[in-house]
């Protein structure tokens, strides 16, 4: 029997511009909105990025999380999970902050360094609301996004053995599995854990089934099936094939803004919660359950919501 699917929505992420919709939630007020929405429309985990609500440029101030972490926290039961991505360009010390101050029961982790290209979004707009957005954008032509084997170390120990944090450790490619194995190996990362296959980044695999297969069939041979979780986000338009794959193939899946501003074809999504409202149904017609946050958190061995910081 396959298990029960759990949903990850990611509300705003670190990528997206506010020129390129007017559904990206900016202030904390609209974070946690859309974290609620979504989490009631069936996501058990919230991928969190916090961004500037002046500009809408990322933010990775504790301050700026905490003003609405704890309203998400008290609304819902949703496990809250914040980036250690933060924002391209900021330092490991910057990307931890939030989550050593929040301290809470997952946090993402990139899990090798990478060209992380975002500059064609550059041919897509002529107006720019900001003058930061292509700016942010075109620097990642010439950019290296920075996971080395020193500063992953730094994050499982500091924020992983410290707080008791869990993480989803994305995988961009191959070579990140092997990353992960690694550190298992030495005993920094202990089961049950979650891989979150990232596909359709420019600098990272292609959103295509063959990759995924072969990235989970990796997996397994790598840590074996029963001491880990996996999910796959594809970006883009290939966000709702991919999460579908997933379903069928067994696995998680995630959804949000951060990965994809659309809903169809030219159609962008009003909200967060749409989109995991669409992948809901698609999952429940394939005649597969959803999983509940309590679910999420027996899976992935969690500390409980009453063990985080906000």
């Amino acid at each position: 029997m396959s298990k029960p699917v759990i949903i990850t929505c990611a509300p705003t992420g670190g990528i997206h511009t506010p020129t390129m919709s007017p559904y990206l939630p900016v202030t904390p007020a609209e974070i946690a909105t859309a974290s609620i929405e979504a989490a009631e429309a069936g996501a058990s985990i919230i991928h969190l990025h916090a961004r500037d609500p002046e500009t809408g440029k990322p933010d990775p101030r504790p301050e700026t999380f905490q003003q609405f972490l704890p309203v998400i926290k008290q609304a819902t039961d949703a496990v809250v999970n914040v980036s250690t991505g933060a924002g391209l360009g900021m330092t490991m010390d910057e990307r931890l902050l939030a989550a050593t101050t929040a301290s809470p029961e997952m946090a993402s982790l990139n899990m090798g360094s990478m060209n992380f290209g975002i500059f064609p979004l550059l041919e897509k707009y002529d107006d720019w609301q900001f003058d930061w957005e292509p700016e942010f954008l075109g620097m990642t032509k010439d950019f290296i996004f920075p996971n080395t084997f020193a500063t992953i170390e730094y994050a499982l120990k500091n924020l992983g053995e410290a707080h008791g944090t869990k993480f989803e450790f994305e995988c961009y490619d191959l070579g990140h599995l092997y990353n992960v194995k690694y550190f298992v190996d030495k005993g920094l990362i202990k089961p049950p854990f979650f891989i979150q296959f990232v596909l359709g980044i420019l600098g990272g695999a292609g959103a295509e089934l063959e990759n995924l297969q072969h990235l989970n069939r990796m997996a397994d041979k790598l840590f074996g099936p029963e001491n880990y979780e996996w999910s796959v986000l594809g970006a883009g338009k290939a966000q709702m094939p991919m999460a579908t794959q997933a379903a069928l193939l067994g696995g998680n899946l995630r959804v949000g803004l951060e990965d994809s501003l659309f809903i169809g074809k030219g159609e962008l999504a009003t909200s967060n919660a749409q989109q995991v409202r669409k992948i809901r149904t698609i999952v429940e017609s394939l005649g597969l359950e959803v999983a509940t946050p309590a679910e999420a958190r027996e899976r992935l061995a969690l500390k409980g919501g009453d063990q985080v910081g906000f």
